[in-house]
């Protein structure tokens, strides 16, 4: 199976002149932010631009000789452009509510942005390569502290199959974290993705609205 983070469209996921998407309406007033966060190589601008609507906005640039001696790419020989800031692209809801979509560079030099991406974050995706585990540690860390909704989502990379107990276990996720797979250059898996991670933020929020408050005396 080729690599989930391929560039290059599925026959299934080209899409005509005719499947042009509609432009965001102009009443559209809610803009509702959601970061895809994961290790290097891990698929992030691949869906990104699977889901958007609009032309994604990319900072990808070609990798070179010179980066081999920063970033390990023994695990993503084929991948041939990284990401350096971000990437960008934006799914309507209704015409009043739209998301943001905003996917984060996966290598530890660019870690200092993240801070800045989850400001203001609605929730986010931790896209993980289970051959590549423990390169989903600091996502899920640098979440937590943030206090970030979040789901994880498993790239099909084709690799060996596990359990969703064995990925838990191996991630330390707590048991009210969404696990999902997906393969992020398909439009509807993305999609279901991203409608995962809204269903649990409503879940999360509608939780809290049932907490008694506590009467001042």
């Amino acid at each position: 199976m080729d690599s989930a983070t391929s560039e290059t469209r599925t026959p299934s996921e080209r899409r005509t002149p005719s499947e042009t998407r509609t432009p965001l309406d102009a009443s559209a007033d809610n803009g509702l932010k959601i970061v895809v966060v994961g290790g290097f190589g891990a698929g992030k601008t691949t869906m990104v631009r699977s889901v958007s609507e609009i032309r994604p906005l990319s900072t990808e640039e070609t990798m070179t000789r010179a980066g081999e001696a920063v970033d390990d790419i023994s695990a993503v020989s084929g991948k041939t452009a990284t990401t350096v800031a971000f990437d960008f692209g934006r799914i309507t809801l209704d015409r009043r509510n739209v998301l943001y979509l905003f996917g984060a560079p996966g290598q530890e030099r660019f870690w200092f942005l993240w801070d800045r991406l989850f400001s203001g974050t609605l929730g986010a995706v931790v896209l993980v390569d289970t051959r590549r585990i423990d390169d989903s540690w600091y996502a899920i860390d640098r979440l937590e502290k943030h206090g970030t909704p979040f789901i994880v989502a498993c790239n099909d990379f084709g690799g060996p199959a596990f359990a969703p107990q064995q990925i838990r276990e191996a991630l330390d996720l707590d048991p009210h974290v969404p696990l999902v797979t997906c393969d992020a250059r398909s439009r509807e898996s993305s999609k279901l993705v991203l409608i995962t991670l809204v269903e649990h933020v409503q879940a999360l929020y509608a939780d809290q609205a049932r907490v008694p408050r506590q009467e001042l005396v």
